[in-house]
């Protein structure tokens, strides 16, 4: 053994042996030394005694200070091992320590986050007769503050008799990270003199905490003080404020100052400017930047990539995830997440399968969210057997899983499991939040589990002490008006604590479209109008509700209030994926270059749908006009169009699934219900409120939604 460690060891076992039981001399030694060498005996009890404690009359001055100089180094050792409580445990027994004692402990606590050792140390300090000079007092100062104990630091900061640039850094920052910005503030204003990192600490804390705006207003300041330079931190904060407002013009003219001062090569700098741009709806210039930087991180990718997702460029997007993956940058959980994502939005199964095949390859952790977010996007393309697997294959799946699973079940006809999925989620370790709540009322009001759902309803506050949000009461009124409970529904709206919001509102004249309630519709679509005049949707929806019940005159000066208000109906569009293809389709749509073997299919089906008792349910169409152009017009929507494409683009018997972006009508979902059986297909379509999933004539919604 070496010296300097048999010291520390004869040490530790003399001084637990006489002031310290709850020190384990065994345990403590056992990574200083070997089995052999740290046999407790008398001998070596007696030879630390005799050369650490003994007192003698005639040289005590010279024994204190061997002892101590021992028990320095020991606690020196034993800090480089970060063992902190022992080194701590040792300081009572040094007659006088120094200043280097205390800044090395003091440091340890600091690097180790240990409040309660720091105020150990701290403590023993103040009981001493040591006077703590500026270095120690900011040591002090800084364990506090990056221990967020900002009272035991504002504490120490009072107390100083002498400060420094660095003691106050250190409290502004401190305030800042921990969201006291007027504290922060304050400090800032009085600090006698400022650096760099002064201002940059203010800012950052501003951006940090949403006050963009402040961030902005201070770095102006700083500019004109003239003396001061920025650097990439700074400027990185100025240009997240820029892009949380979202002000070009601001983020251009820092663009400006960090051309200005040489600091266009940093990645840092460039990734925050690319974002910067991309969020202020200048996706080129980001996209310019992001191609001109040669030294590219993965956060620079991620960040771009989510950039032309958020921006509707989904195919550039996914080349950009592409050229990443042959690039020499390894993707992380938060690109496959962001992918992942975009593929669940855009129900591109396709490419989330591809992406989960490299997670494999690359070593998909199952604790990542990156998982969650496979689990999420197999159950937004309806494909629950592999979202199950996923979910299977993770040690402790996460709430985000949980309840992506939930919402997946619901939406596709499934609502058993999803409340099966429910009852085990409360047995399990994870409390469920509103999110889980509103998958779990989805599930019901998609099921149409009306007693069930007002169960879970009033479980979230009374069994769970959650708040019901706006989300939950939207759920509970989509439950009772689909079922035709409509006073219940009135009263729940009467007795809620927040206003109506549109979801609300929707849900209502959604309930009232099934059952033809024109009376309420038009109280719905009232409250709609109010809250946002130019949704095309509410006119649309009340039109269908005027038309059902034969009101042309209504019909018209809706549409005419629709024509003046600016509001444009979203068409409707259906989208089919046959071979890596996507094949869009639009209502009457004529130019697929399939469209003649499509006409034929469909007018052949047709026929055949007639002679089993398919009759067209032509109530919902606009137009004033004879029954026979009422079925032609429904003859040609854009899921009757994509599913004949499937099926004669496909050998007989593959599965067909279509995608679209409105809710699907009630004709079409009758027709598609002849089809699966007389074309003996399994036939998907998603639309924007479910799957529905058709098969020998049979929809998985059982005619409820």
């Amino acid at each position: 053994m070496e010296p300097r460690t048999l010291h520390l060891c004869r040490c530790l076992q003399f001084v637990s042996s006489l002031c310290f039981s709850a020190f384990k001399p065994h345990r403590s030694i056992s990574s200083l030394s070997s089995a052999s060498s740290i046999k407790s005996s008398s001998r070596e009890a007696r030879f630390a005694q005799k050369t650490f404690f003994k007192p003698n009359k005639d040289d005590g001055l010279v024994k204190r200070l061997c002892r101590d100089k021992q028990f320095k180094e020991a606690i020196s050792i034993l800090c480089e091992q970060n063992r902190l409580k022992e080194a701590v445990q040792i300081l009572p027994h040094i007659d006088r320590p120094s200043a280097t004692i205390y800044s090395t402990l003091l440091g340890v606590c600091l690097r180790l986050r240990a409040l309660e050792d720091g105020k150990s140390v701290h403590a023993h300090l103040k009981g001493s007769d040591f006077v703590p000079g500026l270095f120690i007092s900011n040591r002090l100062l800084d364990m506090y503050a990056k221990c967020e104990s900002l009272e035991d630091a504002q504490e120490v900061f009072n107390q100083m008799t002498e400060r420094d640039l660095c003691t106050w850094n250190t409290m502004i920052n401190g305030n800042a990270k921990m969201g006291r910005i007027d504290e922060a503030r304050k400090l800032f204003d009085e600090m006698p003199q400022r650096d760099g990192f002064s201002w940059t600490a203010m800012i950052s804390g501003y951006c940090r905490h949403e006050r963009p705006k402040e961030a902005l207003e201070l770095y102006s300041k700083m500019q004109n003080c003239g003396n001061l330079n920025c650097n990439k931190f700074t400027l990185s904060s100025a240009i997240s404020a820029s892009a949380a407002i979202p002000s070009l013009r601001s983020g251009k003219q820092i663009h400006g100052h960090i051309v200005r001062m040489g600091l266009d090569s940093d990645s840092v700098v460039w990734s925050a400017l690319s974002d910067m741009y991309a969020k202020c709806g200048s996706l080129e210039e980001a996209m310019h930047i992001f191609n001109t930087t040669s030294d590219r991180d993965v956060v620079s990718w991620t960040t771009m990539i989510d950039r032309c997702f958020e921006d509707g460029r989904k195919e550039e997007g996914f080349a950009l995830f592409s050229d990443l993956l042959k690039s020499d940058t390894k993707p992380n959980q938060f690109t496959f997440a962001g992918v992942l994502n975009a593929c669940a939005d855009q129900a591109a199964e396709g490419i989330g399968r591809q992406v989960h095949g490299h997670m494999l390859r690359v070593g998909l952790d199952p604790h990542s969210f990156a998982a969650s977010a496979l689990v999420h996007m197999y159950s937004k393309c309806g494909n629950m057997n592999n979202a199950r697997k996923v979910f299977k294959g993770m040690p402790k799946p996460g709430l985000v899983s949980w309840t992506s699973l939930i919402a997946g079940y619901a939406q596709n006809g499934q609502p058993e499991e999803a409340l099966k999925l429910f009852g085990l989620l409360l047995q399990s370790d994870t409390s469920p939040d509103h999110v889980a709540f509103v998958g779990v009322l989805s599930a019901c009001a998609h099921a149409g589990f009306v007693d069930r759902g007002i169960e879970y309803f009033h479980s979230i506050k009374d069994q769970h002490g959650l708040t019901q949000t706006s989300e939950h009461y939207a759920c509970l009124i989509d439950l009772l008006s689909r079922s035709g409970r409509f006073e219940e529904a009135e009263d729940y709206i009467n007795q809620m604590p927040m206003k109506p919001d549109k979801y609300l509102w929707a849900s209502l004249l959604g309930g009232c479209r099934i059952h033809k309630n024109v009376e309420l519709a038009e109280q719905a679509a009232k409250a709609l109008f109010e809250i946002e005049p130019e949704n095309a949707a509410t006119y649309a929806t009340l039109a269908n509700i005027y038309a059902a019940a034969g009101k042309w005159e209504e019909v018209a000066r809706i549409r005419k209030r629709m024509d003046e208000k600016g509001a444009v109906k979203k068409p409707g569009m259906s989208w089919i994926e046959i071979k890596r293809q996507v094949h869009v389709f639009l209502v009457g749509d004529m130019c697929h270059p399939n469209y003649k073997e499509i006409d034929e299919f469909l007018t052949k089906t047709s026929k055949k749908m007639k002679e089993e008792g398919y009759v067209p349910d032509v109530n919902f169409v606009l137009h004033d006009v004879e029954e026979e152009q009422k079925e032609q017009n429904l003859s040609y929507h854009s899921e009757k169009l994509a599913v004949a494409f499937g099926i004669i683009a496909t050998p007989p018997g593959t599965a067909i699934k279509v995608y679209k972006n409105l809710r699907t009508c009630v004709d079409c979902h009758t027709a598609i219900k002849f089809i699966s059986r007389i074309a003996e297909r399994k036939i998907t379509v998603r639309d924007s409120n479910r799957f529905h999933c058709f098969k020998d004539g049979v929809c998985s919604c059982k005619d409820y939604w």
